[in-house]
């Protein structure tokens, strides 16, 4: 493999950037980008054999970041094999928590008309003491409306790790066949 597979990720209160450097360590070879830091990195997904998209949901919608990060993807000539992981708090629920149950995750791939080779979708961690006053009563409005403590103090860590690892090693699997077959 010449390049380093790209784990690319957008977060808002660091939690989808924690779930992003597991995901890259779990592989043999990947280099991680933090989307708010700078210009796209079209240069390093293009020589990639894999784009993993680690995307944080805020106020019911992926951040601005992970949306120009995948048009820039679609502009591609030759995309690499695309990896899309939502990370979102309604993913705690069980009835939400699979790509094809998770309502964030199915309305990106259709937005942006996407055929991942791979899907997953984390549950986030909701951090109360972390937020901005404004963000913190809007996300107790919502996790009172959607049952998931509203007390504008708990911190809870939702995410499966085990599932995130098990994610990993899915890619790592497809990365070592990838010398012989597109990974998907």
């Amino acid at each position: 493999m010449s390049a380093p597979a790209l784990v690319a990720y957008a977060s808002r209160d660091g939690h989808a950037a924690v779930i992003a450097r597991r995901i890259a360590a779990g592989l043999d070879d990947a280099a991680t980008h933090d989307l708010a830091d700078d210009a796209e990195p079209t240069d390093r997904l293009k020589a990639a054999p894999l784009a993993v998209l680690v995307a944080a949901v805020r106020y019911g919608r992926h951040l601005a970041a992970a949306e120009r990060f995948l048009t820039a993807y679609k502009g591609l000539a030759a995309p690499p094999p695309l990896a899309l992981a939502s990370v979102n708090l309604t993913a705690r629920k069980p009835e939400k928590n699979t790509p094809a149950t998770n309502p964030y995750l199915t309305k990106l791939i259709a937005r942006h008309d996407l055929a991942p080779a791979r899907r997953a979708v984390f549950a986030g961690k909701l951090d109360y003491p972390r937020y901005r006053w404004f963000d913190r009563q809007m996300i107790r409005l919502i996790m009172g409306l959607t049952g998931g403590p509203s007390d504008g103090v708990s911190v809870v860590d939702y995410t499966d790790w085990a599932a995130v690892d098990a994610f990993a090693g899915e890619l790592r699997a497809a990365l070592a066949g990838a010398d012989s077959s597109p990974v998907g």
